[in-house]
């Protein structure tokens, strides 16, 4: 235990000196937000990786290979799938779009091209932001209690409490130049994290063909990626792919494309991204199928991946590990809170409400934000525990579908007018969250990120066609 804490400790110390080390670019907002557009080629790989995937990876992802076996290396094909289109199709074109028109947040985008007078596409986007999000940093406020209690045995509300503090705490001092920088540590301990853990879990249990054997025992339909257990297999499959869909408009994702220092290192970091995103997705999920053979019945399936490090490692690893998952939730927290504060200070307070106040004002502005929407957060996560994986993707679905088509429009539509932007916002938004409400059920669990999409982009294109004069 005492060990464990030690290594914590010293994680802690590297964080809080890479806040105090990036403190000096919170003066401004464009420093607070974005590290003045800076960020070399690395730093904007791992930071991109590390946010995208969360508690969720460690926890989420790991926990339902565990639940349903080989099924869900599904989800690695379509989050590698979502992350090279997001790459490949959206990230020079939005960096180019956001140079020339000095955008800071993705809303500021959105506007660029229109006069909207009235802000609507800014304050639709603005409440659609802060709803997603704090419904997001609630689920890794959750994952820290649970990791916290897995490792240490702490008190799962203390958990939520001593986590937040610290990442909280991190973000405010730094921004985004801190935010960045740790990602790339946190990065490095997630890939080394999910390259030991099931390379364990696998020679624990007697190699491979053994892990087989033992999931056979307990249901062959674990090893079957086709054995789809409600409804179709097409929609089941469909479902798992479309994890990765969101990686094309989640808003703490884009932002990471428009702080890179230029064109070319972007063009680097895409392949440093795709390839770390694999070992990232196929590690979790392998950890979480050869734990179920190590480990069958455990009463929560998200904490095995922690129940693998305490098992399989000594102390002083397993304390490493602890970091590990900490880290993959603190790597998305952060980037949520400035998410969530930019969409108050820039795109409300600045833009909507006309605020000339100075840039330095608004960035302090911009930390005490950041403080309060992490308290709310940790209000709502100490409540009760709740199943992080569906939590997360609810989220992910909401803002991928409600900006994803809207930011493709912009990007790639020559007619694309303000009102087809407002419409494909709005009704890919309303279209995920009615769908998991009242039809997923219904429709075997079809995820919502599809119809979500499906209604953004039908708007968007839609709706600019029929409004533009051209």
């Amino acid at each position: 235990m005492s060990t464990t804490v030690t290594v914590l400790v010293v994680y802690l110390g590297i964080l809080a000196a890479l806040a105090i080390w990036s403190r000096r670019e919170t003066h401004t907002l464009s420093g607070f937000y974005l590290a003045g557009k800076k960020l070399p080629f690395w730093v904007v790989a791992f930071s991109t990786n590390a946010t995208g995937e969360s508690g969720w990876l460690l926890l989420g992802l790991s926990g339902m290979g565990y639940l349903v076996g080989t099924q869900a290396y599904w989800v690695v094909v379509g989050e590698i799938l979502g992350i090279a289109a997001s790459w490949w199709l959206v990230s020079r074109r939005l960096k180019a779009l956001g140079d020339e028109t000095d955008s800071i947040t993705v809303p500021d985008v959105l506007t660029a091209k229109f006069e909207d007078k009235w802000h609507l596409i800014r304050l639709v986007a603005v409440l659609i932001i802060v709803v997603m999000v704090t419904t997001y940093v609630t689920a890794q406020m959750v994952a820290t209690g649970k990791a916290f209690s897995s490792f240490l045995g702490m008190d799962y509300a203390t958990g939520v409490i001593v986590g937040s503090v610290f990442i909280i705490g991190y973000t405010f001092v730094g921004g985004y130049k801190a935010v960045s920088y740790t990602d790339v540590v946190q990065g490095v301990l997630m890939l080394l994290g999910l390259i030991a853990v099931p390379a364990a879990a696998i020679i624990a249990s007697g190699g491979w063909a053994s892990v087989e054997e033992s999931l056979m025992q307990q249901d062959p339909a674990l090893l079957n990626m086709f054995a789809i257990a409600d409804g179709p297999t097409w929609i089941g499959i469909a479902s798992l792919m479309a994890v990765g869909l969101p990686f094309l408009g989640v808003p703490q994702l884009l932002i990471r494309f428009m702080s890179a220092r230029d064109d070319g290192e972007i063009l680097k970091a895409r392949i440093m991204s795709v390839f770390v995103m694999l070992i990232f997705t196929a590690g979790a999920v392998t950890a979480g199928v050869a734990g179920r053979a190590l480990f069958p019945g455990l009463e929560d399936h998200e904490t095995i991946f922690p129940v693998l490090s305490s098992n399989l490692f000594p102390p002083v690893i397993a304390g490493m590990l602890l970091v590990v998952v900490l880290s993959a939730i603190m790597s998305t927290v952060d980037s949520l809170l400035l998410l969530a504060s930019s969409a108050f200070v820039r795109d409300t307070y600045q833009k909507i409400m006309g605020s000339n106040e100075s840039d330095e004002r608004l960035s302090n502005y911009g930390k005490a934000f950041t403080v309060a929407v992490g308290v709310v957060a940790v209000v709502l996560g100490v409540q009760e525990p709740r199943v992080i994986y569906h939590f997360v993707l609810a989220s992910w679905s909401g803002l991928g579908s409600a900006f994803g088509p809207a930011v493709i429009g912009i990007l790639y539509y020559k007619r694309i007018t303000w009102l087809g932007v407002l419409c494909g916002m709005s009704g890919g938004f309303l279209a995920s969250v009615v769908w998991l409400m009242y039809f997923k059920d219904t429709f075997h669990g079809l995820y919502e990120a599809i119809p979500g999409f499906i209604a953004g982009m039908v708007l968007t294109f839609g709706v600019s066609r029929l409004t533009s004069r051209k």
